[in-house]
């Protein structure tokens, strides 16, 4: 199931938002500022963001923004009263991907929202592939065979980020700022810690490797290449 998140200050506006994409299928969060949003996305996977852009604290643009330089590429749906041509500039220069006008014909906004997942490539099954290996986003578990291996949120999104880029290799910090970036507790030292776990944990799962990159950072790539 494709998890959404409606960030909307106005409450009437977002239990709207959130009846008609539940009718339609989707599974929602909500949240009512940038801030909010934030704190919400660090205990979830999301695939899709509709944001207000006028919203006490953090602002839709702001949030966006925020997002894009942190890596997350899950597209964004920005929903404001604001109309004129350089207010959809501000929208779109800040990362968004599509931009709906209030008040919002809530059919306009599922077609949107069906036509962003696609070209997202979004599968409602939410799953991940490797070899003979198969990860649940739902669930927060990997499994081959007979083998399922559940993982707490933040492993199992290092380690989706690392297998969605195959032979990719992530820095530290970019890993830091997509998996870690709005914790303050967190040091560079997290990355490794974590790397470690999984790399215990997964160690009968022979379809794929985490290769420590020296000097820069990690990798994974399926068994046999080089």
């Amino acid at each position: 199931m494709v998890t959404i998140l409606v960030t909307e200050d106005d409450a009437h506006i977002r239990r709207l938002l959130r009846e008609h994409l539940v009718m339609e299928g989707y599974h929602v969060l909500e949240s009512k500022d940038g801030d909010d949003a934030l704190q919400v996305m660090e205990r979830h996977h999301i695939d899709l963001l509709i944001t207000d852009v006028m919203m006490p604290s953090m602002d839709g643009l702001e949030l966006t923004r925020d997002l894009r330089e942190a890596g997350y590429e899950f597209p964004i749906l920005m929903i404001t009263a604001l109309e004129t041509l350089d207010d959809k500039k501000r929208g779109f220069s800040s990362g968004g991907d599509d931009y709906m006008v209030k008040p919002v014909d809530m059919e306009e906004m599922l077609l949107r929202v069906a036509a962003l997942l696609r070209r997202a490539k979004i599968a409602s099954s939410n799953v991940l592939e490797i070899g003979n290996s198969v990860l649940n986003q739902e669930q927060l578990t990997i499994s081959t065979g007979d083998t399922v291996v559940e993982l707490p949120t933040k492993e199992f999104r290092l380690l989706h980020k690392l297998l969605s880029h195959p032979r990719k290799i992530f820095t530290r910090q970019q890993l830091m700022d997509e998996i870690w970036g709005y914790d303050v507790q967190s040091i560079d030292r997290t990355v490794d810690v974590h790397i470690k776990r999984l790399r215990e944990k997964l160690s009968e799962i022979k379809d794929f490797e985490i290769i420590t990159v020296r000097g820069l950072g990690y990798k994974a790539e399926k068994r046999g290449l080089s």
